[in-house]
């Protein structure tokens, strides 16, 4: 018998929302996200993590890049039509999302924050991404995510 997984919040929108997912888990905790690819056997591409940034005009963004990419600022600031734009510190992530380090996802935060998704991400067929908690992932096209939150897609990585 096929060991049943917990249900994230993220999983539980996606299933409110009739969207077709699959579902991911890995070990070892906070790993970086190319080590979560590695671990799920998935292409680094493929695999998104999602960022939180503040502007400075004090409006708070949300950024996916591939895994193995690094958001560059001054891109992301000109995507959202910002001077500049900075990384949250960590202990903000939390009271502003809802989500730790290492399982933050675009879906389900506390309030919805313009987010805009790397230009790659719609070459491929699903893409990956956390499912709100560490551990776990979720698989899904990214036209579902885009029908699901808004979200722009935009040349954001260094």
């Amino acid at each position: 018998m096929a060991k049943k997984t917990a249900k994230t919040n993220v999983m539980r929108i996606l299933d409110a929302n009739g969207k077709e997912y699959k579902e991911h888990t890995y070990e070892g905790g906070a790993l970086s996200g190319t080590q979560v690819a590695e671990q799920l056997g998935q292409e680094v591409g493929r695999v998104f993590k999602t960022l939180v940034t503040r502007a400075a005009s004090g409006k708070y963004y949300v950024f996916m890049v591939p895994v193995a990419e690094e958001l560059d600022l001054k891109k992301a600031a000109a995507a959202a039509g910002e001077k500049s734009i900075s990384m949250i510190k960590s202990k903000e992530l939390l009271p502003l999302t809802g989500y730790i380090h290492g399982g933050c996802s675009p879906i389900g935060m506390k309030k919805q924050f313009d987010t805009f998704i790397h230009s790659t991400a719609e070459q491929f067929p699903t893409i990956i991404f956390s499912a709100g908690k560490i551990g776990f992932q979720v698989e899904l096209a990214p036209k579902e995510l885009f029908s699901l939150i808004p979200i722009r897609s935009a040349d954001i990585i260094v």
